[in-house]
């Protein structure tokens, strides 16, 4: 794995040679979104400010990749009808 050292008073840091499509992340949310699909008005403000880029807009209605959903919320906390809510991790 490559290594940067600009400053010796910084920090080393590692950067990964893996895409992040190799980092399942989703095993790490105690919360997750879930979607009320007859609220949702196609408003992809959930798409447009996930930040890890796992949510798809499917016959325009949001589709969360939960292999990468970290369960941060924001696209809970953007959508405008509240289409999307949180649940606890495994809840249905």
């Amino acid at each position: 794995m490559p290594r940067l050292k600009i400053d010796e008073n910084l920090p080393v840091v590692h950067v990964s040679d893996r895409s992040t499509l190799e980092n399942l992340t989703g095993s790490w949310r105690t919360m997750a979104p879930r979607l009320r699909p007859e609220k949702c008005t196609g408003c992809m403000l959930c798409w447009k400010y996930c930040p890890d880029a796992c949510i798809e807009m499917i016959d325009g209605r949001p589709v969360i990749d939960m292999d990468h959903c970290k369960g941060c919320g924001i696209c809970v906390a953007e959508c405008p009808p509240k289409c999307l809510i949180m649940v606890e991790e495994g809840a249905r």
